[in-house]
């Protein structure tokens, strides 16, 4: 099963921490655009953390002629000093963003004036309009702190009729809670495109941990399967690469508007997939 290049890639970076990092991060993106990415986006850390290695590192993808989305969390700003990112943003030249409520960075009581995503992207669209394309989160295996299924759901209508223009999924393994994501908010007549999110698999604890984190499942057989692997890191990679591969391909018949790939500010296991997949 090939994948046609009609396929929209996008691909996620994080911003370094050291110079050494700036560099590495230079020459893995070289190898990734190779892949002819949408966009390339970039995270921020938790409450903003990161935001001025975040930014330094779109001002970097749009110098390399490649267009680049940043990550914009709300948790612990204020209408003033998310109206001032915003224009710094409009003058460096971005045109798309990804808004989310965030992480709150531990110790750190709830503050700032937004308490929701859909809070973010309500005032965005009514300070620059339709300046910026908006990227927003979507959970196919239900957000770890929502309440119910269905209030996650709600959540995610409210982003959307807030102005989001797409969503991008948390990372998953299997294939059918994507699709039954999709075809909820297709019933709730939200029509913006949902793109599913990949985390290529190259270490067994770093997923664990990961994902225990955020919330997304690892299916059993898959687990039992890296735990077996111990410490052989090449059969990890080898069968994470099989894993990954078939799963985007599944995603790819099935009608998936593109694919976003968590790199991990590393090249070779999403040059590899999208090179079986023929993309």
């Amino acid at each position: 099963m090939t994948m046609t290049t009609a396929t929209p890639l996008s691909i996620e970076f994080f911003p370094p921490k050291t110079s050494e990092g700036v560099e590495k991060l230079r020459l893995v993106r070289q190898q990734l655009y190779a892949l002819k990415p949408e966009f390339c986006s970039v995270t921020f850390g938790a409450g903003g953390s990161t935001q001025e290695g975040t930014f330094n590192t779109v001002r970097d993808i749009l110098a390399e002629g490649v267009s680049a989305a940043s990550h914009f969390s709300c948790i612990g700003a204020t209408r003033a000093t998310v109206r001032a990112q915003l224009a710094t943003l409009k003058a460096m030249g971005v045109k798309r963003l990804v808004a989310l409520r965030g992480d709150l960075p531990s110790g750190y009581g709830a503050g700032g004036e937004f308490q929701y995503a859909s809070d973010l992207v309500t005032f965005i669209r009514a300070e620059t309009s339709d300046d910026f394309h908006l990227e927003v989160a979507a959970y196919p295996e239900v957000h770890p702190q929502a309440k119910s299924p269905a209030s996650d759901l709600q959540a995610f209508a409210a982003k959307v009729k807030a102005g989001a223009n797409s969503a991008i999924t948390q990372y998953f393994y299997n294939a059918d809670a994507y699709f039954r994501f999709v075809e909820e908010v297709d019933a709730m007549g939200l029509t913006i495109p949902v793109v599913p999110g990949i985390m290529p698999i190259t270490s067994s604890t770093q997923l664990m941990r990961f994902s225990d984190a955020c919330g997304a499942e690892i299916p059993r057989w898959i687990r039992l399967r890296l735990q077996s692997f111990g410490d052989d890191l090449p059969s990890i990679k080898a069968f994470g690469l099989d894993v990954v591969t078939d799963l985007c391909a599944q995603l790819q018949a099935g009608g998936a508007p593109g694919l976003h790939f968590y790199s991990m500010n590393q090249s070779v296991a999403t040059l590899e997939i999208c090179k079986r997949l023929g993309c």
